[in-house]
C-alpha cells in the first residue's frame, strides 16, 4: 500500500485543486479521512479475515463502489444536493485504490467488487508497496517506500495542482 501520509498529501492536493474559495476545515478533515478510510480494512486481521477475502485487505474497501458510497455518506456534513461534492468525495475515495495499485506488493485491487472479484495492478508499478505497522513504516523499507511516493505521486501531484492554481489565477486575473 502507499503510506497514509501519501494518501492524505493527495487529498489535500486534490481539494486545492477542486476548492476555488477558501474551504472549511471540516473539508480537509473529511478529505483526508476519506483518503485514508480504505485502509480500515487491515483490521480484518484481527478478526480472521484473509487477505484475499471480500472484506480483505484491498478488497471492498478500495472498490469504485465503496468509493461512491463514502462520498454520499459525508454529504450530509455538508450540502446533500451537491452532486459536485459529493463526485470530489469519491474520488478523493477512490484515489486511494488508485495509489496502492501503483506499487509493487500484495495482491491487487478489487476496484470493481462488489460485482466482480478480480483485483488489479496498473500496468506501471513504480511505488514501493509500504510496510502495515507503524513500528515497520519507520524502518529501511518504510523509507526507501516513502522515497518512491515522492518522486512518483507527491512531486508529480505537486506539479498538477500548483498548474491547475496557477491556470485558474491566470483566468481569473484576464476576467478582470
Amino acid at each position: 500500500m502507499a503510506s497514509a501520509f501519501t494518501h492524505a498529501f493527495v487529498a489535500v492536493a486534490a481539494g486545492k485543486m477542486y476548492a476555488r474559495d477558501p474551504m472549511p476545515r471540516r473539508f480537509w478533515i473529511t478529505s483526508i479521512a476519506l483518503s485514508i478510510l480504505p485502509d480500515l480494512d487491515v483490521i480484518g486481521f484481527a478478526f480472521g479475515i484473509r487477505y484475499e477475502d471480500f472484506l480483505g485487505h484491498r478488497g471492498f474497501s478500495h472498490s469504485i463502489v465503496f468509493a461512491m458510497i463514502a462520498g454520499a455518506a459525508v454529504l450530509p456534513l455538508f450540502d446533500p444536493r451537491s452532486w459536485k461534492l459529493w463526485l470530489y468525495f469519491s474520488i478523493v475515495t477512490a484515489s486511494h485504490g488508485f495509489l496502492d495499485a501503483m506499487t509493487d506488493g500484495g495482491l491487487g485491487i478489487a476496484f470493481f467488487s462488489p460485482f466482480v472479484m478480480t483485483r488489479y495492478f496498473l500496468p506501471w508499478t513504480p511505488v514501493r508497496v509500504s510496510p502495515i505497522g507503524i513500528v515497520q513504516f519507520f524502518s529501511a523499507w518504510g523509507v526507501a517506500a516513502l522515497v518512491t511516493e515522492i518522486a512518483y505521486i507527491w512531486i508529480p501531484v505537486t506539479l498538477a495542482a500548483a498548474a491547475v492554481r496557477f491556470r485558474r489565477s491566470k483566468g481569473e486575473r484576464s476576467a478582470l
